[in-house]
């Protein structure tokens, strides 16, 4: 009987001991997809808004793309194309991702109004991210002696005032405190300074020098204000007037080997807008493979 009772209690404890162990296993197990569901939905940009001008196309597209896939809820604004921005924003809902459409002219102070205005109707916030990334490009060229005043003011309306007038309205309208970014859009072509593009390189340095001014006025709120210059990007802009022969010619001449993608260019914006870029303010960032 006694060996009988000590089978029994050692029976008893070895199915203690491996209800224990399955328990102490669904536990873990538990623990770990908790971690894993909640790693999963802490996305970097969760429920920030943010606006990306000339974020239709080109390289403002991968932006948009980008910071929606970060967590961010994106306004897409576009200037003459609405079919390109509504194809990008149905391609982002079918992903369960939040982004609108809006059409403004960056040029027009009553149009960047209307695009701020817009993004609070849209989301019930004003933006914490603004990134003016809309410019244009004369694809002819010319040289400065060639170039027209009608081109250069075409250039200096978009690519210069355009971003003074997003900067300004964001400087008044993204929260103080709230971690605000604002991030422009130059190019390395403020430092090549390679001949044909004297207005456009002009039109982005200007960028730069008011955008790190605008960084030391915004500082004390908290919000931050930096520039991406990129180098040769595969875009249409980019692509424009171009030969097979000269780019070919460019791609040769790249410290990488290569043009680049709008793809080498987004993350760049992301770490800018994200808390882990705090500390990164008045920076001209050239992504560009080391070109300058």
């Amino acid at each position: 009987m006694a060996s009988s009772r000590f089978c029994s209690t050692a029976k008893s404890r070895a199915q203690a001991q491996t209800t224990n162990k399955r328990s102490t296993r669904r536990s873990t197990t538990a623990r770990r997809l908790a971690m894993a569901a909640s790693t999963t939905t802490a996305l970097p940009l969760d429920g920030h808004v943010a606006i990306v001008t000339g974020g239709s196309r080109g390289i403002g597209r991968e932006i948009s793309s980008h910071l929606a896939a970060l967590g961010a809820r994106v306004v897409v604004n576009y200037a003459s194309n609405p079919a390109k921005a509504d194809e990008l924003v149905a391609e982002l809902a079918s992903r369960g991702l939040r982004a609108v459409a809006v059409k403004a002219d960056v040029s027009d102070p009553d149009a960047v109004r209307a695009l701020f205005d817009r993004t609070e109707e849209a989301f019930g916030s004003p933006p914490r991210i603004v990134v003016a990334c809309a410019g244009i490009l004369d694809s002819k060229y010319p040289k400065l002696a060639d170039t027209t005043v009608e081109d250069f003011d075409a250039m200096f309306a978009v690519n210069t005032r355009g971003k003074f007038l997003v900067c300004r309205e964001a400087a008044n309208r993204i929260p103080a405190h709230s971690g605000g970014r604002i991030v422009t859009f130059s190019s390395t072509l403020a430092a090549t300074l390679v001949p044909g593009y004297a207005a456009y390189a002009a039109s982005n340095a200007a960028v730069e020098a008011m955008t790190r001014i605008l960084a030391k006025e915004v500082a004390a709120k908290g919000i931050t204000a930096n520039v991406v210059a990129p180098g040769p990007v595969r875009t249409e802009l980019f692509l424009a007037g171009k030969d097979e022969a000269t780019i070919r010619r460019m791609e040769q001449n790249s410290v990488g080997g290569r043009i680049a993608e709008t793809t080498d260019i987004a993350p760049a914006v992301g770490f800018l807008v994200s808390d882990a870029a705090a500390w990164v303010n008045g920076q001209v960032v050239r992504v560009n493979g080391g070109v300058a």
